[in-house]
């Protein structure tokens, strides 16, 4: 199936050609004042350039075309050349039943057999997780889950900071300390920060640092059995923070899963000849002709011969492809790191490691702030670890369910709670900072995760009701016009869909949901439902809120939000 727009852009498309126009000129689109029309399509304009003719004289050619078809009950000019169009209630009512019969609510699934590996989360080994995790988390989840629905083959990996200087930090500090056993979670907590702050102080204790690294990275027997401990407990805690938070990966990987590649991958390039040495270090240049600004080279080996954030990113391209072959690669990053990831992308691409038509996209996201405009911080002024942050939301949602009147149980809050945490982050742009409330965002009121629990609730709850009393959704659909605003836009889901697909932006669907939700209420104060008496129109109008709600259930499903039985 596809949206209504996308059939009607067929229909029109048709008569385009038919005139001897080019048919993508055809394309219909919801009409941006829902007062007037339904639908509207602005081609005519663009036709007229194309045939060097009066727009209004080629819409009018158009209309006499389309107002042949029974699909259109209207179709009218409008000031230069627009073309407004209203459908039949029958083509209408047909559509909506497809749509109402197909599991998917009519978003079509691509037989693509493309894989597409999303890189997010991005936790740090030894680090307790905080807020500053959150964004990626959620986003990147988000976007797994809605390529996954569309069809392709999906594979999150949560690509951890696990290599590099800060374990040689650890490793020295516990030689120091002459602690040779297991670490717990907290002692880690500890330790790094400590070790940190003393590398940075003391010149001597860094090189003491680097040296641990060395001995980790040539593959020292004792360093690597602790490297492993303190991994594999600091594992344990990310676990249980991203089933609390419900984000999903399928693969644990880190940096030190690239590190067997970079040797071979260097004397790779420097083979093809793209290396260079600059000030000791081992550099590819990758500025292209057209570049408006500096763009520094990537750095491959640092002069000492060390290894940098770019080099395993680089090696770690080089294992994703060998291990999955993927068509897209999605960095879902601050996007303060978006000139590293054009300098990746440039070396990847200049040193074979990536074809040509792979994608490497680097959809990166803005800040979440406090009330203050600034990154958002506990009270005491330190960042908030995220288990504290979901336990504050858990609260501050049962708070809100007892002051409206709902069941305050620790399940319902719990999804309450996750509901706005996820939605105020997914609703904004990706690019854009947002203000993180916790009081706005756990309200039943506004555009909130919440709210439209309530909404997907309250739907089920009549629908219960409507059954109680014997009364059944119907399959056949009798629209009257207070009906049509909230059956138009059940129509539109596949666009929604597409556009989200795209460009990664799961606000399109936050939107759409906010949109179906409101809708609904309008629909529900306005319309007899539960009390008409055609049984008929009764019927429809009990379809209408199945539908309504099992695409609002869909779509917070793959922006990763679980609507609860009860309220």
């Amino acid at each position: 199936m596809t949206s209504l727009a996308g059939k009607l852009s067929e229909i029109v498309g048709k008569a385009f050609e038919e005139q001897g126009l080019p048919a993508e000129l055809g394309a219909v689109r919801v009409s941006d004042r829902p007062d007037l029309c339904q639908f509207q399509c602005n081609g005519a304009m663009a036709a007229a350039k194309v045939a060097k003719k009066n727009p209004r004289e080629i819409a009018q050619g158009l209309v006499d075309l389309l107002s042949r078809n029974d699909v259109f009950a209207k179709v009218e000019i409008a000031g230069p050349g627009f073309i407004n169009l209203d459908v039949a209630d029958e083509y209408l009512q047909d559509h909506l039943g497809g749509v109402s019969a197909d599991d998917r609510a009519g978003v079509p699934v691509h037989d693509l057999d493309e894989t597409v590996i999303l890189d997010y989360g991005g936790p740090n080994i030894a680090k307790p997780m905080h807020v500053g995790h959150l964004r990626s988390s959620i986003i990147g989840d988000s976007l797994r889950r809605i390529l996954k629905f569309t069809g392709y083959k999906t594979i999150g990996d949560v690509h951890m900071g696990d290599w590099g200087t800060p374990m040689g930090m650890i490793l020295s500090e516990l030689d120091i300390r002459g602690h040779d056993g297991p670490v717990t979670m907290e002692q880690l907590a500890e330790i790094y920060p400590q070790a940190a702050a003393d590398c940075k102080a003391d010149p001597e204790r860094m090189e003491q640092a680097r040296a641990a690294t060395k001995k980790l990275q040539d593959g020292d027997e004792e360093y690597t059995k602790r490297w492993r401990q303190f991994i594999d407990i600091s594992v344990e805690g990310m676990k249980k923070n991203f089933d609390a938070l419900g984000v999903h990966f399928d693969e644990w990987k880190g940096e030190a899963d690239a590190h067997q590649f970079i040797a071979p991958m260097i004397e790779a390039l420097k083979a093809e000849g793209i290396t260079a040495i600059d000030d000791g270090a081992l550099i590819i240049d990758v500025t292209q002709p057209d570049d408006k600004k500096e763009m520094p080279p990537l750095i491959l080996l640092k002069s000492d011969g060390a290894v940098m954030y770019s080099t395993t990113d680089m090696g770690t391209i080089v294992d994703r492809v060998k291990s999955h072959d993927p068509d897209k690669i999605i960095y879902i990053v601050d996007q303060r790191q978006s000139l590293h990831f054009e300098q990746l992308f440039r070396a990847a691409r200049k040193g074979g490691l990536v074809c040509e038509d792979v994608e490497l996209t680097f959809a990166g996201f803005g800040t979440m702030n406090g009330k203050d405009g600034k990154p958002f911080k506990t009270r005491a002024g330190g960042v908030m670890r995220l288990e504290d942050l979901i336990s504050d939301a858990v609260q501050k949602a049962r708070e809100r369910l007892k002051e409206v009147g709902l069941q305050d149980e620790f399940d319902i809050a719990q999804k309450v709670a996750l509901a706005a945490i996820k939605f105020a982050d997914l609703q904004n742009q990706r690019q854009s900072d947002y203000v993180f409330d916790l009081f706005k965002m756990t309200s039943f009121e506004g555009k909130t995760g919440p709210y439209l629990l309530y909404q997907a609730v309250r739907i089920q709850s009549l629908l219960k009701k409507a059954s109680d009393q014997g009364f059944e959704a119907g399959k056949d659909f009798v629209l009257q016009d207070a009906d049509k605003p909230l059956a138009l836009l059940l129509a539109e889901l596949p666009d929604h869909f597409e556009n989200t697909v795209k460009n990664y932006t799961p606000h399109v669907l936050c939107d759409y949901a906010y949109k179906l939700a409101q809708a609904f209420s309008s629909f529900y104060g306005n319309c007899h439902i539960l009390s008409e008496e055609d049984e008929h129109v009764r019927a429809s109008r009990l379809a209408l809120c199945a539908q309504t709600r099992k695409q609002l259930i869909m779509v917070l499903d793959v922006l990763g939000i679980e609507v609860p039985e009860r309220m």
